[in-house]
């Protein structure tokens, strides 16, 4: 299956995210990942949406967002021209020994450590996906505590903008 990354420009108001989710959940369609956040528009709220299907889902999917009163467009994102960014928190045990090791690796990756205690090391990193992965199994060998990771944030390269796009469309 395909992945697909969704910009969607909602409503800023209460219940919105519900009824986005919802609509997924009763249809049985998955979300892999979902980041919301208020535009340079504070009545307006930013989703993106990645979802895995086939091209008959992924239609689906947008006609029945598009049915939604509080969607005001929906533009489907392709890494060409768009930049796809995520960020990652991750705990990592540390010893006396590995604590040199572990922060040449932070260093490496550009990232940043947040926290420190006497048995862990918090990373925080941006990045795309693959960055991140990539940081991850390398840290797999030193015993990875906790992971938070944002979902995937997108927008799109140049000077294109999402609210100048028809309702719908594909970038």
């Amino acid at each position: 299956m395909n992945r697909h990354v969704l910009s969607v420009l909602v409503e800023n108001q209460s219940g919105v995210l519900s009824r986005v989710s919802g609509l997924f959940s009763r249809r049985g369609y998955n979300i892999d990942s979902l980041s919301v956040g208020e535009t340079e528009d504070p009545k307006v709220s930013r989703m993106t949406i990645v979802v895995r299907g086939d091209d008959y889902i992924l239609e689906q999917i947008k006609k029945q967002l598009n049915k939604l009163i509080d969607v005001i467009k929906i533009v489907e994102l392709n890494t060409q021209q768009s930049v796809f960014r995520e960020l990652a928190m991750i705990k990592v045990n540390t010893t006396m020994e590995t604590r040199a090791a572990v922060i040449e690796i932070v260093s490496i990756f550009r990232a940043n450590i947040v926290d420190v205690s006497n048995e862990t090391l918090t990373v925080e990193m941006t990045g795309d996906e693959s960055k991140i992965e990539a940081f991850i199994n390398l840290m797999d060998k030193y015993g990875i505590v906790e992971i938070v990771r944002t979902g995937l944030t997108a927008i799109e390269r140049g000077s294109k903008q999402i609210k100048d796009q028809r309702k719908f469309e594909e970038d």
